[in-house]
């Protein structure tokens, strides 16, 4: 079985949404603009990507978005959540969020 890094190393924060039904096309493009601006406001986000779901089987559970940051580490992560410009941020993402999923993780060896 593939095993993930020890405690160094890469971690990718994911997190799939599902946004309200009120949340315009415009309040989304401002939410993932600004979720965008995060690289260049809090050091330890090194990359961000995102996009919407393309699944052709019925297995997204009503999630619509998914959004990618890599960190340099754990502790990277750690900085980004505590970063006034993230909690900032997180009050807008949750005013428009009907649901979401949020998962870090460290990619696996598979040898």
């Amino acid at each position: 079985m593939a095993e993930a890094a020890g405690s160094g190393g890469v971690v990718k924060h994911l997190v799939l949404a599902r946004f309200k039904e009120e949340a315009t096309p415009g309040a989304l493009d401002q939410l993932i603009r600004r979720y965008a601006g995060l690289v260049d406001a809090v050091p330890s986000m090194k990359t961000f990507h995102w996009g919407t779901d393309v699944t052709v089987l019925d297995t997204h559970e009503g999630f619509t978005h998914v959004f990618e940051s890599t960190f340099e580490s754990a502790e990277g992560v750690k900085e980004y959540i505590a970063h006034p410009s993230h909690v900032e941020f997180v009050d807008e993402f949750l005013a428009l969020a009907e649901k979401m999923l949020i998962m870090d993780y460290k990619q696996a060896a598979t040898n």
